[in-house]
Order: C-alpha cells, then structure tokens, then sequence
C-alpha cells in the first residue's frame, strides 16, 4: 500500500513538473519575444524572473547545489540558474549552439538534487522553439 502511494506522489509531481514546464516555455518565449537574441544569459535570466514572477509562478534564482562526496557535504560553486516551485531545474544559456556538456551538465544536476524534469533554454536563437530542451532524470 505504501509503494502505491509513493508512486502516485510521484506521478502527481511529474504531472505538476510537466505542466510548470510549459508555463516556463510560455514565460521564456515571451521574454524572448520582447528581447530577441543577442543578449548576455544574465539579462534573459532577469526578465524570464519578471515575466515568472508576473505569472505567479515560483521559483529561485542561483540556487547552490552541494555535492555529495563519500558522506561529506562540500560546496564547490555549483548553482542552479533557476529552480521552479521546487520541481524543474532551469539552466538558461545564450549560446550560438547547444553542445553536448549542456546536456551533461542538466543531467548531472538533476542527479544531485533527485529532481526528475530539468530544461536547458538557449535564447540566442531566432524561434525559442529551437533553443528549448528538456532532459529527464530516469
């Protein structure tokens, strides 16, 4: 009975992962719209915070990411760009191409914090449809 229940929790925040994920899409291509490419990544990173903070949507802004290492706690300047209502990890880039270390990177941190749903948004694009992915954690 207890697996059961652990597994609709589970089922339920991959739902609520899976529906902020759109809000976020929606939140950045706005900013993008008004932006455009061409910008440093920290000035998407302010207005997409505006544009989610308009929205009511929650989240936090260069969230440190310790690791774990042989039951020590050590602090090694990870951060996440941003995490939202505790459930996506968004790292936003402003880059002329994805490559892979981005992916590597999302799924690295999506293992250290045993978050499930993590987006990499990449504005320097000309459609934000091109510069969106989203990486599962399992």
């Amino acid at each position: 009975m207890e697996d059961k229940n652990q597994e609709m929790q589970v089922s339920a925040e991959r739902q609520k992962a899976d529906e902020l994920s759109r809000e976020i899409i929606g939140a950045a291509i706005e900013v993008h719209k008004h932006l455009g490419p061409g910008l440093f990544e920290s000035a998407y990173e302010e207005c997409l915070c505006c544009e989610l903070s308009l929205r009511g949507i929650e989240f936090k802004r260069q969230v440190p990411l310790p690791l774990n290492y042989k039951g020590m706690k050590l602090e090694c300047g990870y951060r996440l760009d941003l995490l939202v209502e505790d459930l996506v990890v968004v790292e936003l880039k402003a880059v002329e191409a994805f490559d892979p270390i981005h992916d590597a990177q999302m799924i690295t941190y999506l293992k250290l914090r045993n978050a499930w749903l993590g987006m990499i948004i990449n504005f320097n694009v000309k459609k934000l449809k091109d510069g969106v992915r989203r990486l599962v954690n399992g």
